[in-house]
C-alpha cells in the first residue's frame, strides 16, 4: 500500500467500470477490489489523517469500518425511503440491552463482501484478523437478553420485515471483568474511548425527558380536564443511530440508541463566580443516566437511578415513534396499525403509562381511544419466572420520580379492577392478586402486572416456560385473557453463531449440503444423510479438534494454563447466579478429583472444564462461586497426582467475542439450571448449533433441543419442575442427602475444610452451610443423578464413532432454534406485520 498522498488512487469524481463493463454505482458504494482498495486508502487519508507510513492498527480498522459502513448507508437509506413510501407497518422493539458483538465481520459476510475484503487487505500487507481484534466491543448488554435482542435485529433484516431497535448508549456498558487471587473485580468498559465508526448521532432529532416534579390539573379552552407535568429536572436525550444489514439482502435495521445530556451545559453565571463544580452540576446528573449499564442497585440512590434509565429510554423512544408516525400519517388514531411495539422484558413496561401520557397530556386524546390504541400497540415478552426479576418499584419512588406517570397507574389500575370485580363479583382476592400496586408496609408499583394489562400479547420464551407463565407467574391474567398469551420459543443467528464464529464447520456444511441453510436453517436436516459416512465423520471430528486447538492457544494467553485439545471440553459459560448452577459443575469436578486423589491410577476421561460469566456487581453468592472455580483449579490444575487429566480454566470478561471462540470448540454443554427456573436460554441453542451435545436438565428450551435432536442425543438428568415443586411443598431437608452419600459428603469437605483455599480455611463454610440447610436451587437433590449422567456422557465420548454420529445430528436438528422462525413467529401471529423486499433504487 502507498504511504505518500501523491501515490493514493482515490479521486472521487472518477467513474469507474465493473468487470462486466458497466459503471459501477460511485466510489462509496462499489464493491470491485479495485474499488474497495481506493475508498479504503481515502478514509485512512482524509477521515483518519493519516498516511499507511504512520498510521496505527487502529487507524486502520477506523478506514475499513467506515468504507463498509459507506455501503450500508445505500441500503439503510434506500429501506428508511422504502418504508416511508409504502406506509408499511414497523416493529419497534424496546429493550434495556442491546449485545451486538463486533459489527465489521458481521457486516462483511451479511454483504458478501468478506473474502473480497480480506484479499484487497492481504493485498496491501495487512492482517485482516488482525483489524477485526482492533474493534471494541460494545458492552451494551449483560447476557441473553441483550443478545437475543442483537439476533433479533440481524433476523428481522434478513427477513425484510420493517424494525427500529431502541435501547441506550451506555458510555461504560457492562463492566470489564478481570481476576484478582480469584475474585471478580469490576473494571470500567470505556468502548468509546477510540470512538465508533458505526454509529451516526443525529442531534437534530433529540427530545425532553422530564422528571420528577409535580402535576397541575386545569381545564382548557373547550372546558376539557387536563394535567400538566411541572418538572423539578429535564433531560435532553440525543439518538444515535447503527445500521443493521440483513443477509443476502438489501434491507437494513436501524437500532437507536439514546445518550443522556443536561439541558445547560454551562452555568456561566456560576462559573464566573468561582462555582466551577455547580456550573457544570447539571450537565453532570444527567449524563449520569447513560453512564452505567444496570447500575447496582443496593441501594436507594442506585435503584432510583435504574428507574430514570428505563424512563429516559422508553420516553425518548415512544416520542420519536409518535414524531416520525405523525410525519407519514398525521394523525394518531391509527397508531396501532401502523406500529408494533414489543417490550422485552419488563424493563420497558413503563411505556404504557408513558404512552397514555403522551397521547393524552401532549396529544390530547381522550382516555378510551388512548386506551385502545395503548393495548394494540404493545406486545410483552416475559424473560424469566424468578420473583426478583419481575420488577417492583416503590409507589414513593415512583410517584417522586415520576409523578403523572403514577397518577395514570392509579387511573389505568382503578378501571382494571372495576372490571376485575365485575367479572368476579365477590372475589377480593382475586382482585389483590391482580392490582398493578402491591400492598403493604411500602406499596409496590408491579411492573409485570402493568405490561400485562396494557399489551395485547404476552408470550413466553420456551415451552416450559410460556406454560408455567399460565400454571403459576402469570395465572390470573391468564385466566382472564387466555387469547393474550403465546409461545415464541427464542432462537439465535446462524449468521454470527455458525457462518461468522465457525467457519470450518460452515465451509463443511455447505460443502455437502449447499448454502441454504444460511437463511433457512431447517436445511441442516439433509445433514442426516451422512450420518452413516466415515470419512465425512471424520472430517466433522477434524473441524471440532482444530477449534479446540484454537482455543487451547487461546486459554494459555489469557491465562497460561496449557490444556489438551484432545481431552473432552465441558464448557459452562453464562452469567453467573445461583439458579444456573455453576457450582453444581464445581462439585463434579471435585467428585473427580477425589476419585483420582483415591486412586491415582484410575483410567478417567480427560476434561477440561471451561467456565466464564459475570456476576452481578453486588450478587456476592456469585463472586464467592467464581472464586470457588478459581480456587479448585488453582489447587488441581498442579496436583502431580491428576497428571493433568482435569484441568479447571474461567476466562474472564465473557462477552460476545469470547462466546464466537468458545462455542465452536465445545464438546459438552453444561445446561443444569434448576428445573423451572431458566425461560429459556439461548446459549444451549448456540452449543447444538455447533455439534456440541447436551447435559441437561428439563428445563427452559432444553426440552425441546431434546425433542429436536433426539433423547438418545442428549444427556437428562435431574428433577422435573413438578417434582421439585412437591418435595418442596412435602419440606425440603437437603442434608438428608448429605448423610446417604458419602461422595457428596466428601466434596463438602474439601469445600469446608479450607482445602482448596488454605490461607482463608473458611471461606466456603457459609456456602455449605447454605446447601445443607436451605439449598434453594437443589443441588443436594440433583447430584447423584448429575454424576450418573456425567458418567454416560464419559462413556459416550469414549467411542469416537458414536459420539461424532450425535454431534452430526445436534447440529442438522438445530433448524428450529434460528432467530429467523422466532421473528417470522411473531410477524405472524404477534406483530401483524409482512416482508418488505428493498430495492437499491429506492431514495436515490
Amino acid at each position: 500500500m502507498s504511504d505518500s498522498t501523491a501515490q493514493l488512487s482515490y479521486d472521487p469524481t472518477t467513474s469507474y467500470l465493473e468487470p462486466s463493463g458497466l459503471v459501477c454505482e460511485d466510489e462509496r458504494t462499489s464493491v470491485t477490489p479495485e474499488t474497495l482498495k481506493r475508498a479504503y486508502e481515502a478514509h485512512l487519508y482524509y477521515t483518519q489523517g493519516k498516511t499507511s507510513a504512520i498510521a496505527t492498527l487502529r487507524d486502520h480498522y477506523m478506514a475499513l469500518a467506515y468504507m463498509v459502513r459507506d455501503r450500508l448507508l445505500q441500503r439503510w437509506l434506500a429501506s428508511l425511503s422504502t418504508y416511508q413510501q409504502q406506509h408499511v407497518k414497523v416493529v419497534c422493539y424496546l429493550s434495556a440491552e442491546f449485545l451486538m458483538g463486533r459489527h465489521l465481520e458481521n457486516c462483511l459476510i451479511n454483504l458478501h463482501l468478506h473474502d473480497r475484503v480480506q484479499q484487497v487487505l492481504e493485498e496491501v500487507g495487512l492482517d485482516f484478523e488482525q483489524l477485526l481484534e482492533k474493534e471494541e466491543e460494545p458492552g451494551l448488554g449483560n447476557g441473553g437478553l441483550g443478545r437475543l435482542a442483537a439476533c433479533f435485529l440481524d433476523s428481522m433484516a434478513t427477513l425484510d420485515i420493517p424494525a427500529v431497535g431502541y435501547g441506550i448508549r451506555y458510555e461504560f456498558g457492562i463492566f470489564h471483568q478481570e481476576l484478582h487471587n480469584g475474585w471478580q473485580m469490576e473494571i470500567p468498559d470505556n468502548w468509546l474511548r477510540f470512538g465508533n465508526p458505526w454509529e451516526l448521532e443525529r442531534r437534530e432529532q433529540a427530545v425532553e425527558i422530564k422528571l420528577g416534579g409535580h402535576t397541575e390539573a386545569y381545564h382548557d379552552a373547550r372546558g376539557r380536564y387536563c394535567v400538566s407535568w411541572i418538572p423539578d429536572r429535564v433531560i435532553r436525550a440525543i439518538p444515535y443511530d447503527t445500521p443493521v444489514p440483513g443477509y443476502d439482502t438489501n434491507n437494513v435495521s436501524m437500532l437507536r440508541l439514546w445518550k443522556a445530556e443536561g439541558t445547560t451545559e454551562l452555568n456561566l453565571e456560576a462559573f464566573n463566580s468561582g462555582n466551577y463544580d455547580d456550573a457544570v452540576a447539571d450537565k453532570m446528573s444527567s449524563e449520569t443516566i447513560s453512564k452505567v449499564l444496570y447500575p447496582n442497585d443496593n441501594t436507594p440512590q442506585g435503584r432510583e437511578l435504574r428507574l430514570e434509565q428505563q424512563y429516559f429510554f422508553v420516553s425518548a423512544s415512544l416520542q420519536d415513534i409518535i414524531r416520525r408516525h405523525l410525519i407519514n400519517h398525521g394523525h394518531l388514531e391509527r397508531l396501532h396499525e401502523a406500529i408494533a411495539v414489543q417490550l422485552n422484558d419488563t424493563h420497558p413496561s413503563v411505556a404504557v403509562p408513558e404512552l397514555m401520557r403522551l397521547l393524552i397530556d401532549e396529544h390530547h386524546l381522550t382516555w378510551d381511544s388512548a386506551w385502545t390504541i395503548t393495548q394494540r400497540t404493545f406486545a410483552y415478552t416475559n424473560h424469566t419466572l424468578l420473583p426478583e426479576a419481575l420488577e417492583r418499584w416503590p409507589v414513593g419512588m415512583f410517584q417522586r420520580t415520576l409523578p403523572r406517570l403514577m397518577e395514570i397507574i392509579y387511573e389505568i389500575n382503578w378501571r382494571f379492577l372495576a372490571n376485575v370485580r365485575a367479572w368476579y363479583p365477590g372475589d377480593e382476592t382475586r382482585a389483590r392478586r391482580l392490582s398493578l400496586i402491591e400492598e403493604g408496609p411500602e406499596p409496590q408499583v408491579r411492573m409485570a402486572h402493568l405490561a400485562c394489562v396494557g399489551s395485547h400479547a404476552i408470550n413466553g420464551v420456551a415451552a416450559l416456560h410460556t406454560q408455567l407463565l399460565k400454571q403459576e407467574t402469570l395465572r390470573d391474567f391468564y385466566e382472564l385473557w387466555p387469547e393474550k398469551f403465546f409461545n415464541m420459543t427464542n432462537g439465535v443467528t446462524p449468521r454470527r453463531w455458525l457462518l461468522q464464529s465457525n467457519p470450518r464447520l460452515a465451509n463443511l456444511i455447505s460443502e455437502r449440503i449447499g448454502h441454504d441453510w444460511i437463511h433457512d436453517l431447517s436445511q441442516l436436516r439433509r445433514l442426516e444423510e451422512s450420518v452413516g459416512d466415515r470419512d465425512f465423520l471424520q472430517r466433522w471430528a477434524e473441524v471440532k479438534h482444530q477449534n479446540k486447538v484454537d482455543l487451547s492457544r487461546y486459554i494459555y494467553q489469557q491465562t497460561r494454563i496449557e490444556v489438551d485439545p484432545s481431552s473432552l471440553f465441558d464448557v459452562q459459560v453464562k452469567r453467573i447466579h445461583e439458579y444456573k448452577r455453576q457450582l453444581l459443575a464445581v462439585m463434579h469436578i471435585v467428585t473427580l478429583y477425589n476419585w483420582l486423589k483415591h486412586n491415582p491410577q484410575l483410567n478417567l476421561l480427560p476434561r477440561t472444564f471451561i467456565f466464564a460469566g459475570k456476576a452481578a456487581p453486588g450478587y456476592y453468592r456469585a463472586k464467592q462461586i467464581i472464586k470457588l472455580i478459581n480456587a479448585v483449579g488453582s489447587i488441581i490444575n498442579h496436583d502431580p497426582d491428576i497428571q493433568g487429566r482435569i484441568k479447571v480454566v474461567f476466562l474472564p470478561n465473557f462477552n460476545v467475542s469470547l462466546g464466537q471462540r468458545i462455542y465452536p470448540a465445545a464438546d459438552l454443554s453444561e445446561q443444569i439450571s434448576t428445573a423451572g427456573k431458566e425461560a429459556s436460554g439461548t446459549g444451549n441453542m448456540k452449543f447444538t448449533m455447533n455439534g456440541a451435545l447436551t447435559i441437561g436438565t428439563y428445563d427452559g428450551a432444553n426440552i425441546e433441543i431434546r425433542e429436536e435432536v433426539g433423547p438418545e442425543n442428549f444427556f437428562l438428568f435431574g428433577l422435573r419442575a413438578e417434582e421439585i415443586a412437591r418435595r418442596q411443598s412435602r419440606g425440603y431437608r437437603p442434608v438428608e442427602f448429605w448423610s446417604s452419600n458419602a461422595e457428596l459428603r466428601a466434596v463438602l469437605e474439601r469445600f469446608s475444610s479450607g482445602h482448596f483455599t488454605p490461607d482463608q480455611p473458611n471461606l466456603f463454610q457459609d456456602l455449605v452451610s447454605d446447601l445443607l440447610q436451605r439449598d434453594e436451587y437443589m443441588l443436594m437433590a440433583d447430584y447423584q443423578s448429575y454424576i450418573d449422567c456425567q458418567r454416560e456422557a464419559a462413556a459416550a465420548y469414549r467411542d469416537p464413532d458414536r459420539w461424532w454420529q450425535m454431534s452430526v445430528l445436534n447440529t442438522a436438528r438445530s433448524g428450529k432454534f434460528s432467530s429467523d422462525r422466532t421473528i417470522a413467529d411473531y410477524s405472524e401471529q404477534i406483530w401483524g406485520v409482512k416482508p418488505v423486499p428493498v430495492s437499491l433504487s429506492n431514495g436515490f
